[in-house]
């Protein structure tokens, strides 16, 4: 073989050699990619297994030829392997865990079999114990190896709205299984705390026919198919309603208020026709739906489509009669309980109906507004109270800041005083001391609110009163200082929450939880008086109600107004501005002008004892009309005081009692009280001033000018009553012995008044020089010098302290004199050496004796007679005075324009201080007949 060949020979094996070897590299490829697409198409298969579950697998026409493929047998027995250890777990424990679950959360006629609760009525009052879940039927796992039945139950009340979806062949199934979940609900609370209301698209009557009984009762409303917008406009104002009087206190639902459920659910069925509602009801379904749970509302929703901002429950029934929910799953298939008997379902909803009317026609009693424990509730947010009932359910009233105020209207004899003892007799028990402080205050002449004060006859007291006033329709200045003081403490307690950096009363009580900051409730009963003239306390009552209606509610203070009847109220024409801040209207029988007019005239055809409560300012749709109980009689609201009285805390101290017909005791005046001797400037009290504090009008009798103190007017018995006062009160800032008086009586109807006077200061040991009663017409010239000898010794004694010629001590020298004009001829007189009158001493007396520590208190029988007695044009050495019987225009030289609004009244005097005083005060003048 040549070379050549031999070369050739070569390259050909070697190229045979690559053959070979490429294709055994593209065999083993193929092989492997053989295996690789197996594997893979093994693992698509077993996905689609997995995720449908092995029974849909086996159904599904696109898997039934792969699984028919031995290839793909593995992949389905792993799976039935996995699916069998899968539920071993829930197949020996799920179904008895789900059971114990529902059993839970389900108790009496939600989950019970119908034998044990159809017909029977319930006692739940919807305080506690409210069943979560409500059973509809047993479900069961189709694909699991071992299917056990357990127990299904949906949400409902106040946790979620149901929509249930159905079939044409299966809308029998879902009605019943409405009907059933109503009759579980029905028979589960006492009767009358769930209503249900019905609309069927398709037909006026006929739906839900087993539960009509009920509507005798008034539990079942079953409503117009082409008036659905009336249903949803009521469920709409109920929820607004419900925010403002029941949800007062900071609470997100009905359910999270304390105490027996304050208002019935109301279950509304709306069955529809598998089409879309007209989307002006749509979109008020979503708000309902959106907002009714926490207010109560439930619906029930049949094949109506539904797109809701909600919790929602929804029920599928198939046309083979099976559910699914969206509770359990799309796994579970349902099985619904079957339908309440025929004859049942009548019997037991008339069951129901006669015991709701059982209950409507007991009446309410007192007894039955208060709690069972008294004073647990907390008033951070508002105080919330029953008044009366409807159909034996309480109706409350809330005061809190949506709510601020109360205004209350009712003819004489409507029941307003047994109102407010209702009103107030359950707020008083729910709420303590802590929580509540009450100010009352009566305007009509009797004493409705007296029993709140201790009593002769009843020495208890209710401990929330800080304030009773009574018999004050002619003191109208008294409810002027009413007003004034709950403005003061509202800048109080603002200042407060300015400091802690918050807005309302609830936050500031967060925020010092040791500070007293309890809600102040004010009565004011026939406050029409408040406003009756065009004055100057009219102007400033309207000023002061406008600044607490406004901005009282952030502080927690609320007004509770009364009247017969607002329209007549001048001070507020062009200020309906304050009355829109009484949100809170209650009209009692034949009331008008209380709620909105004409609009709402529910009170016109009221019977006697009831009253429409309104917590929307007066709108029809706030109407809730409640029987009062008689909370006057004895048993009742005396009771009750009693109870509360034992209950106070020791150190709280009694209310200040106003009683306009009575004449303050000088000696029970905690300002006479306060006055020791030492005093190097005394305090004259001179009458009580009408303000809340029932302090005293005081004189600092200074040194300095114009420190004397005149009494004007006619009457003899107010006269000396402030001339005692006066006397009194200075005698008790002396040591025994540390001041004269000189006491002049020169008219005959006060002689019985200064000797007792005298006595009296004689009795503590004070020196004093008693001038005789004369009749200067009938004494001789030359004898008349009783009142004309002391008031020239006085200004002798003036002159040579002022010349430093006196000799001895200057004590404190007190000339009380009763009838000074009644010495003005006798003071005219000239003498006959000096030429000098009695009345250049006396007006020294006047200009210089305050100075010196010697001041006049007298007594001028009208204001001209002042003027006699002073300076011409000059009236400064009358600091103070007190005028009775005078008519304001003539005391415009001694004091600002508002005494122009003057006009004298029984027992009342006007107070002015020039050096005090901007504007003049009313005040009460002393009885001094008891020892003080």
């Amino acid at each position: 073989m040549s070379r050549r060949d031999d070369r050739l020979w070569r390259i050909r094996a070697s190229l045979e050699r690559f053959h070979g070897a490429v294709a055994a590299a593209l065999g083993n490829a193929a092989r492997e990619q053989r295996g690789i697409a197996a594997e893979r198409a093994r693992d698509m298969v077993e996905v689609m297994v997995r995720g449908q579950g092995v029974d849909r697998a086996l159904a599904d026409p696109v898997l039934a030829g792969p699984l028919r493929n031995p290839l793909f047998g593995p992949v389905l027995a792993h799976a039935m392997a996995d699916r069998v250890e899968a539920f071993r777990d829930w197949s020996e424990q799920g179904p008895d865990r789900l059971a114990e679950i529902v059993g839970e959360a389900s108790p009496g006629a939600a989950s019970q079999p119908h034998e044990a609760w159809l017909g029977g009525t319930g006692t739940a009052d919807g305080s506690e114990g409210v069943p979560e879940l409500w059973r509809i039927g047993d479900g069961e796992v189709p694909s699991a190896p071992e299917p056990r039945r357990f127990p299904v139950a949906v949400p409902l009340l106040d946790q979620a709205h149901l929509h249930v979806a159905s079939a044409p062949e299966s809308r029998a199934t879902a009605e019943s299984l409405v009907e059933g979940l109503l009759l579980r609900v029905l028979s589960h609370f006492q009767p009358g705390l769930v209503q249900v209301h019905v609309w069927d698209v398709g037909q006026l009557t006929g739906s839900l026919p087993g539960l009509y009984p009920l509507t005798r009762a008034g539990l079942l409303t079953v409503h117009d198919p082409a008036r659905l917008h009336e249903l949803l406009d009521e469920l709409s104002d109920t929820i607004r309603r419900v925010h403002t009087g029941v949800l007062v206190e900071g609470h997100q639902s009905i359910r999270a208020v304390s105490g027996r459920r304050a208002e019935p659910w109301r279950i509304a069925v709306l069955l529809g026709n598998r089409q879309a509602l007209k989307e002006e009801h749509q979109q008020q379904l979503q708000r309902v739906a959106r907002n009714g749970l926490a207010c109560g509302i439930q619906l029930f929703i049949v094949d109506i489509p539904i797109t809701v901002n909600s919790p929602v429950e929804t029920v599928r029934v198939a046309a083979d009669h099976t559910a699914t929910c969206t509770m359990t799953g799309k796994h579970v298939r349902v099985l619904l309980d079957p339908p309440l008997p025929r004859h049942a379902v009548p019997r037991a909803c008339a069951a129901i109906a006669e015991k709701r009317e059982e209950r409507r026609s007991r009446f309410g009693t007192f007894a039955d507004l208060l709690p069972e424990e008294p004073w647990q509730e907390r008033s951070a947010a508002g105080v919330v109270a029953p008044v009366g009932f409807f159909d034996g359910d309480p109706v409350p009233v809330a005061l809190g800041d949506t709510s601020p105020h109360a205004l209350i209207g009712g003819p004489s004899g409507s029941g307003k005083t047994n109102l407010l003892y209702a009103m107030l007799g359950s707020l008083a028990a729910r709420y303590s001391p802590d929580e509540l402080e009450l100010y009352l205050l009566d305007f009509k002449e009797g004493v409705s609110f007296a029993q709140f004060a201790p009593g002769r006859k009843d020495p208890s007291w209710l401990p929330h009163a800080r304030l009773v006033g009574v018999n004050v329709n002619t003191d109208r200045e008294f409810g002027v200082a009413l007003l004034r003081f709950l403005a003061d403490e509202m800048r109080r307690r603002a200042d407060a929450a300015k400091r802690h950096e918050v807005t309302k009363l609830e936050q500031l009580r967060e925020e010092d939880p040791e500070g007293r900051w309890p809600r102040v409730v004010a009565v004011i009963d026939e406050f029409q008086y408040l406003f009756g003239e065009r004055d100057q306390v009219t102007a400033q009552a309207t000023q002061l109600l406008e600044d607490v209606a406004r901005r009282g509610r952030s502080q927690g203070i609320h007004l509770v107004l009364s009247s017969q009847d607002v329209a007549g109220i001048e001070g507020f024409w062009g200020k309906s501005a304050i009355f829109e801040q009484f949100t809170v209207r209650i009209a009692l029988p034949k009331a008008r002008r209380v709620l909105a007019e004409p609009q709402n005239d529910a009170a016109v055809e009221l019977p006697r004892w009831h009253a429409v409560v309104n917590h929307e300012s007066g709108v029809r749709p706030g109407n809730r009309v409640a029987r009062v109980p008689d909370a006057t009689k004895r048993g009742t609201f005396d009771a009750l005081q009693a109870e509360l009285h034992r209950m106070r805390p020791e150190e709280l101290p009694e209310p200040i009692l106003f009683d306009g017909s009575r004449v303050p005791v000088l000696g029970g005046l905690a300002d006479f009280q306060a006055l020791r001797p030492g005093e190097a400037s005394p305090t004259v009290l001179l009458g009580q001033v009408i303000d809340v504090a029932g302090s005293a009008a005081k004189v600092r009798f200074a040194r300095t000018p114009g420190r004397n103190t005149a009494v004007i007017g006619s009457m003899a018995e107010d006269a000396a009553g402030v001339l005692a006062g006066a006397a009194l009160s200075l005698a008790r800032q002396h040591f025994e012995g540390g001041a004269r008086f000189t006491v002049a009586c020169l008219v005959d109807d006060a002689r019985p008044h200064a000797d007792r006077l005298v006595k009296r200061l004689r009795g503590q040991g004070f020196e004093v020089a008693e001038v005789p009663l004369k009749d200067f017409r009938e004494v001789p010239e030359d004898e008349r010098r009783g009142f004309r000898e002391v008031v020239d010794e006085h200004a002798k004694r003036l002159r040579e302290i002022n010349a430093g010629t006196f000799e001895g001590d200057v004590v404190p020298e007190y000339l009380v004199v009763y009838g000074v004009d009644a010495a003005q001829s006798l003071l005219e007189v000239k003498d006959e050496k000096t030429r000098a009158t009695g009345v250049d001493s006396f007006r020294l007396l006047l200009k210089h004796g305050p100075e010196n520590r010697t001041h006049l208190l007298g007594w001028w029988r009208g204001a001209q007679r002042l003027k006699n007695s002073l300076p011409p044009g000059v009236y400064d050495d009358i600091g103070s005075w007190i005028a009775f019987d005078v008519q304001g225009k003539e005391l415009l030289s001694f004091g600002p324009e508002q005494v122009m609004s003057w006009s004298p009244r029984p027992r009342r005097g006007l107070f002015f201080d020039r050096f005090e005083h901007s504007r003049p005060q009313v005040v009460i003048p002393f009885d001094t007949g008891e020892e003080s």
